[in-house]
Protein backbone atom coordinates (compact mmCIF):
# COMPACT_ATOMS: atom_id res chain seq x y z
CA UNK A 1 0.00 0.00 0.00
CA UNK A 2 2.89 2.29 1.15
CA UNK A 3 4.55 1.49 -2.40
CA UNK A 4 1.35 2.51 -4.51
CA UNK A 5 0.86 5.90 -2.38
CA UNK A 6 4.89 6.91 -2.61
CA UNK A 7 4.18 6.32 -6.81
CA UNK A 8 1.12 7.99 -6.50
CA UNK A 9 2.45 11.12 -4.90
CA UNK A 10 5.20 10.98 -7.74
CA UNK A 11 3.11 11.06 -10.49
CA UNK A 12 1.30 13.89 -8.91
CA UNK A 13 4.21 15.74 -8.19
CA UNK A 14 5.11 14.86 -11.83
CA UNK A 15 2.27 15.73 -13.34
CA UNK A 16 1.56 19.24 -11.35
CA UNK A 17 5.10 20.36 -13.02
CA UNK A 18 4.22 19.80 -16.53
CA UNK A 19 0.44 20.36 -16.95
CA UNK A 20 -1.75 23.80 -16.96
CA UNK A 21 -4.43 24.69 -13.70
CA UNK A 22 -6.98 22.50 -15.10
CA UNK A 23 -5.05 19.45 -15.71
CA UNK A 24 -3.28 19.75 -12.17
CA UNK A 25 -6.93 19.77 -10.92
CA UNK A 26 -7.91 16.41 -12.78
CA UNK A 27 -4.25 14.94 -12.08
CA UNK A 28 -5.25 15.76 -8.13
CA UNK A 29 -8.38 14.18 -8.32
CA UNK A 30 -7.17 11.15 -9.80
CA UNK A 31 -4.38 10.65 -7.13
CA UNK A 32 -7.13 11.32 -4.16
CA UNK A 33 -9.07 8.35 -6.25
CA UNK A 34 -5.88 6.45 -6.00
CA UNK A 35 -4.80 6.99 -2.69
CA UNK A 36 -8.33 6.34 -1.57
CA UNK A 37 -8.85 3.26 -3.32
CA UNK A 38 -5.31 1.83 -1.78
CA UNK A 39 -5.86 2.98 1.72
CA UNK A 40 -9.76 0.87 1.69
CA UNK A 41 -7.90 -2.23 0.56
CA UNK A 42 -4.81 -1.77 3.17
CA UNK A 43 -7.49 -1.89 5.89
CA UNK A 44 -9.48 -4.92 4.00
CA UNK A 45 -6.03 -6.99 4.01
CA UNK A 46 -5.25 -5.91 7.56
CA UNK A 47 -8.71 -7.07 8.58
CA UNK A 48 -8.69 -10.25 7.16
CA UNK A 49 -5.45 -10.78 8.51
CA UNK A 50 -6.79 -10.19 12.04
CA UNK A 51 -9.72 -11.98 11.24
CA UNK A 52 -6.98 -14.76 10.51
CA UNK A 53 -5.57 -14.79 13.76
CA UNK A 54 -8.86 -14.85 15.60
CA UNK A 55 -10.45 -18.04 14.38
CA UNK A 56 -7.42 -20.32 14.92
CA UNK A 57 -8.10 -22.39 17.87
CA UNK A 58 -6.60 -21.77 21.16
CA UNK A 59 -3.95 -24.13 21.92
CA UNK A 60 -2.53 -25.91 24.68
CA UNK A 61 0.75 -24.67 25.78
CA UNK A 62 3.53 -27.30 27.39
CA UNK A 63 6.46 -25.85 29.18
CA UNK A 64 9.56 -27.64 30.29
CA UNK A 65 12.82 -26.03 31.91
CA UNK A 66 15.16 -28.19 29.94
CA UNK A 67 15.80 -29.47 26.44
CA UNK A 68 14.89 -33.40 27.34
CA UNK A 69 12.08 -32.04 29.09
CA UNK A 70 10.57 -30.54 25.67
CA UNK A 71 12.46 -32.19 22.77
CA UNK A 72 10.52 -35.75 22.85
CA UNK A 73 7.22 -33.54 22.75
CA UNK A 74 8.57 -31.76 19.96
CA UNK A 75 9.34 -34.38 18.16
CA UNK A 76 5.78 -35.73 17.68
CA UNK A 77 4.68 -32.57 16.69
CA UNK A 78 2.83 -33.05 13.26
CA UNK A 79 2.31 -29.46 10.93
CA UNK A 80 5.06 -27.86 12.81
CA UNK A 81 6.36 -24.29 12.86
CA UNK A 82 8.83 -22.57 14.79
CA UNK A 83 9.92 -18.96 15.84
CA UNK A 84 11.53 -17.20 18.34
CA UNK A 85 10.13 -14.35 20.26
CA UNK A 86 12.61 -12.23 22.46
CA UNK A 87 14.96 -14.86 22.32
CA UNK A 88 12.67 -18.05 23.55
CA UNK A 89 12.07 -20.51 20.77
CA UNK A 90 8.08 -21.42 20.62
CA UNK A 91 7.25 -24.54 18.37
CA UNK A 92 3.89 -24.71 17.16
CA UNK A 93 2.06 -27.86 15.58
CA UNK A 94 -0.48 -30.44 16.20
CA UNK A 95 -0.22 -33.37 18.95
CA UNK A 96 -2.94 -36.08 19.24
CA UNK A 97 -5.11 -34.14 16.95
CA UNK A 98 -4.75 -30.88 19.45
CA UNK A 99 -2.90 -27.45 18.72
CA UNK A 100 -0.54 -27.37 20.95
CA UNK A 101 2.79 -24.89 21.45
CA UNK A 102 5.82 -25.41 23.09
CA UNK A 103 8.60 -24.02 24.54
CA UNK A 104 11.66 -24.34 26.71
CA UNK A 105 11.81 -22.01 29.67
CA UNK A 106 15.52 -21.80 31.25
CA UNK A 107 15.82 -23.26 35.05
CA UNK A 108 14.23 -20.89 37.67
CA UNK A 109 11.37 -19.04 38.95
CA UNK A 110 11.83 -16.13 36.82
CA UNK A 111 13.06 -17.72 33.60
CA UNK A 112 9.67 -19.58 33.87
CA UNK A 113 7.92 -17.03 34.43
CA UNK A 114 9.00 -15.06 32.14
CA UNK A 115 8.56 -17.16 29.22
CA UNK A 116 4.80 -18.15 30.74
CA UNK A 117 4.36 -14.59 30.16
CA UNK A 118 5.55 -14.03 26.69
CA UNK A 119 3.76 -17.66 25.40
CA UNK A 120 0.32 -16.22 27.06
CA UNK A 121 0.45 -12.60 25.55
CA UNK A 122 1.27 -14.51 22.01
CA UNK A 123 -0.48 -17.57 21.49
CA UNK A 124 -3.80 -16.94 23.60
CA UNK A 125 -3.39 -20.68 25.14
CA UNK A 126 -6.37 -22.48 26.42
CA UNK A 127 -3.99 -24.29 29.02
CA UNK A 128 -0.89 -24.25 29.92
CA UNK A 129 0.81 -28.02 30.87
CA UNK A 130 4.30 -27.58 32.89
CA UNK A 131 6.69 -30.95 32.39
CA UNK A 132 9.83 -31.97 33.79
CA UNK A 133 11.95 -33.60 36.43
CA UNK A 134 11.95 -33.24 40.36
CA UNK A 135 13.40 -34.01 42.97
CA UNK A 136 11.52 -36.23 45.88
CA UNK A 137 10.90 -35.11 49.03
CA UNK A 138 8.29 -37.83 49.96
CA UNK A 139 10.29 -40.80 50.86
CA UNK A 140 8.05 -43.06 49.41
CA UNK A 141 9.19 -41.64 45.62
CA UNK A 142 11.87 -42.98 43.55
CA UNK A 143 13.27 -42.11 40.27
CA UNK A 144 10.77 -42.49 37.44
CA UNK A 145 7.93 -42.24 39.36
CA UNK A 146 5.16 -39.35 38.49
CA UNK A 147 3.48 -36.71 40.88
CA UNK A 148 1.04 -35.18 39.52
CA UNK A 149 0.86 -31.64 41.28
CA UNK A 150 -2.90 -31.36 43.02
CA UNK A 151 -1.41 -28.06 44.02
CA UNK A 152 1.94 -26.05 44.00
CA UNK A 153 3.64 -23.23 46.41
CA UNK A 154 6.55 -21.42 46.18
CA UNK A 155 8.99 -22.59 49.32
CA UNK A 156 11.16 -19.60 49.36
CA UNK A 157 8.43 -17.07 49.19
CA UNK A 158 7.57 -15.54 52.78
CA UNK A 159 8.23 -13.72 55.60
CA UNK A 160 12.20 -14.54 57.19
CA UNK A 161 12.52 -14.06 61.20
CA UNK A 162 14.35 -15.55 63.61
CA UNK A 163 11.70 -18.27 63.98
CA UNK A 164 12.12 -19.59 60.32
CA UNK A 165 10.74 -18.47 56.94
CA UNK A 166 6.61 -17.93 57.16
CA UNK A 167 5.07 -18.81 53.77
CA UNK A 168 3.40 -15.94 51.86
CA UNK A 169 2.06 -15.69 48.67
CA UNK A 170 2.61 -11.95 46.67
CA UNK A 171 0.78 -8.91 45.63
CA UNK A 172 -1.12 -9.50 42.74
CA UNK A 173 -0.76 -6.90 40.36
CA UNK A 174 -4.04 -7.10 39.00
CA UNK A 175 -6.17 -7.92 41.90
CA UNK A 176 -3.92 -6.40 44.46
CA UNK A 177 -4.65 -9.09 46.95
CA UNK A 178 -2.21 -11.51 48.07
CA UNK A 179 -2.33 -14.63 46.59
CA UNK A 180 -2.92 -18.00 48.07
CA UNK A 181 0.32 -19.90 49.36
CA UNK A 182 -0.69 -22.72 47.08
CA UNK A 183 -1.88 -22.62 43.80
CA UNK A 184 -4.31 -25.61 42.70
CA UNK A 185 -4.04 -27.30 39.55
CA UNK A 186 -7.22 -27.06 37.05
CA UNK A 187 -9.76 -29.44 38.04
CA UNK A 188 -10.74 -30.36 34.43
CA UNK A 189 -6.79 -31.18 33.83
CA UNK A 190 -5.94 -32.78 37.19
CA UNK A 191 -8.91 -35.74 36.13
CA UNK A 192 -7.34 -35.66 32.74
CA UNK A 193 -4.40 -36.67 34.31
CA UNK A 194 -5.77 -39.47 36.34
CA UNK A 195 -7.25 -40.67 33.23
CA UNK A 196 -4.48 -40.56 31.70
CA UNK A 197 -2.30 -42.33 34.00
CA UNK A 198 -4.44 -45.47 34.24
CA UNK A 199 -3.07 -46.30 30.58
CA UNK A 200 0.10 -44.40 29.72
CA UNK A 201 3.03 -47.06 29.44
CA UNK A 202 6.19 -45.58 31.55
CA UNK A 203 9.93 -46.30 30.85
CA UNK A 204 11.24 -48.79 33.88
CA UNK A 205 14.32 -48.00 36.25
CA UNK A 206 17.14 -50.02 36.55
CA UNK A 207 17.68 -50.73 40.95
CA UNK A 208 19.97 -52.74 42.64
CA UNK A 209 17.06 -55.10 42.84
CA UNK A 210 16.53 -55.20 38.73
CA UNK A 211 13.77 -53.11 37.09
CA UNK A 212 11.22 -51.07 38.72
CA UNK A 213 7.69 -49.86 37.02
CA UNK A 214 7.19 -46.20 37.73
CA UNK A 215 4.67 -45.22 40.14
CA UNK A 216 1.74 -42.59 39.81
CA UNK A 217 0.37 -40.00 42.86
CA UNK A 218 -1.78 -37.24 42.99
CA UNK A 219 0.47 -34.58 45.44
CA UNK A 220 2.18 -31.02 45.87
CA UNK A 221 4.68 -29.90 44.25
CA UNK A 222 6.95 -27.15 45.72
CA UNK A 223 9.39 -24.58 43.71
CA UNK A 224 12.58 -22.35 44.70
CA UNK A 225 15.39 -20.78 43.34
CA UNK A 226 17.57 -23.41 44.76
CA UNK A 227 18.41 -26.91 43.88
CA UNK A 228 17.61 -28.73 46.83
CA UNK A 229 20.14 -32.16 47.83
CA UNK A 230 19.43 -31.81 51.72
CA UNK A 231 17.92 -34.44 53.74
CA UNK A 232 17.06 -31.83 56.12
CA UNK A 233 15.77 -29.35 53.99
CA UNK A 234 13.29 -32.21 52.59
CA UNK A 235 12.48 -32.63 55.77
CA UNK A 236 11.54 -28.91 56.35
CA UNK A 237 9.19 -28.82 53.16
CA UNK A 238 7.87 -31.94 54.10
CA UNK A 239 6.58 -30.62 57.78
CA UNK A 240 5.73 -27.15 56.47
CA UNK A 241 4.00 -27.47 53.27
CA UNK A 242 3.62 -31.56 52.84
CA UNK A 243 5.58 -31.86 49.94
CA UNK A 244 5.94 -34.83 47.81
CA UNK A 245 8.71 -33.10 45.20
CA UNK A 246 10.72 -30.06 44.80
CA UNK A 247 11.77 -28.51 41.53
CA UNK A 248 12.51 -24.95 40.70
CA UNK A 249 9.64 -23.80 38.08
CA UNK A 250 6.24 -25.02 38.49
CA UNK A 251 4.73 -22.90 40.91
CA UNK A 252 6.33 -19.78 39.18
CA UNK A 253 4.16 -21.01 36.08
CA UNK A 254 0.88 -21.53 37.87
CA UNK A 255 1.12 -18.42 39.65
CA UNK A 256 0.96 -16.64 35.99
CA UNK A 257 -1.43 -18.34 34.87
CA UNK A 258 -3.71 -17.70 38.39
CA UNK A 259 -3.28 -14.25 37.87
CA UNK A 260 -4.27 -14.55 34.60
CA UNK A 261 -7.17 -16.74 35.01
CA UNK A 262 -5.57 -19.45 32.65
CA UNK A 263 -5.87 -23.22 33.28
CA UNK A 264 -2.59 -24.91 34.57
CA UNK A 265 -1.41 -28.66 35.54
CA UNK A 266 2.24 -28.99 36.69
CA UNK A 267 3.49 -32.69 36.23
CA UNK A 268 6.78 -34.27 37.17
CA UNK A 269 8.86 -37.03 37.58
CA UNK A 270 11.37 -37.90 39.28
CA UNK A 271 14.66 -37.64 38.82
CA UNK A 272 16.43 -38.20 42.33
CA UNK A 273 15.93 -38.12 46.39
CA UNK A 274 17.16 -34.44 46.96
CA UNK A 275 19.53 -35.74 48.90
CA UNK A 276 23.49 -35.69 49.35
CA UNK A 277 24.03 -37.45 46.46
CA UNK A 278 21.32 -35.92 44.16
CA UNK A 279 23.29 -34.33 41.21
CA UNK A 280 24.45 -37.75 40.90
CA UNK A 281 21.01 -39.52 40.93
CA UNK A 282 19.85 -36.79 38.90
CA UNK A 283 22.56 -37.36 36.27
CA UNK A 284 21.53 -41.01 36.13
CA UNK A 285 17.80 -40.79 35.56
CA UNK A 286 17.52 -37.04 34.28
CA UNK A 287 16.45 -38.63 30.57
CA UNK A 288 14.00 -41.47 31.69
CA UNK A 289 12.49 -38.85 34.39
CA UNK A 290 11.87 -36.30 31.07
CA UNK A 291 10.58 -38.75 29.33
CA UNK A 292 7.92 -40.29 31.55
CA UNK A 293 6.96 -36.95 32.65
CA UNK A 294 6.44 -35.75 28.52
CA UNK A 295 4.45 -39.24 28.16
CA UNK A 296 2.05 -38.04 30.79
CA UNK A 297 2.00 -34.91 29.20
CA UNK A 298 0.77 -37.08 25.93
CA UNK A 299 -2.05 -38.75 27.39
CA UNK A 300 -3.46 -35.49 28.79
CA UNK A 301 -3.07 -34.16 25.25
CA UNK A 302 -4.83 -36.82 24.09
CA UNK A 303 -7.83 -37.12 26.35
CA UNK A 304 -8.50 -33.22 25.41
CA UNK A 305 -11.43 -32.64 22.89
CA UNK A 306 -9.79 -32.56 19.41
CA UNK A 307 -9.12 -28.65 17.77
CA UNK A 308 -12.52 -27.64 16.22
CA UNK A 309 -13.01 -25.78 13.04
CA UNK A 310 -11.68 -22.50 13.11
CA UNK A 311 -14.55 -20.40 14.51
CA UNK A 312 -14.46 -16.28 15.44
CA UNK A 313 -13.87 -15.83 18.70
CA UNK A 314 -12.09 -13.16 20.64
CA UNK A 315 -9.64 -13.57 23.38
CA UNK A 316 -10.63 -12.40 26.62
CA UNK A 317 -8.38 -12.60 29.67
CA UNK A 318 -10.18 -14.32 32.80
CA UNK A 319 -9.19 -12.24 35.91
CA UNK A 320 -9.70 -13.62 39.57
CA UNK A 321 -11.67 -11.06 41.71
Amino acid sequence: MFGVAFLTIRYMLYANANANSGDIMKHNKLTLMVLTCSTLLFTACNSELKKSASQSPSPTAILGAMPEEVEMLEGQLSKKNERSIEGIKFTDGQLMGRNVVIAQTGTGKVNAAMAAAILIENFHPKQVIFTGIAGAVNPQLSPGDIVIAEKTAQHDSGILTSSGLENKGAVSPITGRVNPVFFPADPALLQLAEYAAKNVALKKTKTSEGEKSPGIMKGVVVTGDIFVASPEKCEELRKTLGADAVEMEGAAVAQVCYQLGIPCIVIRSISDNANEKAAEDMEKFYKIAAMNSASMVVGIVENLSPSPEPTVQKHVKKRHK
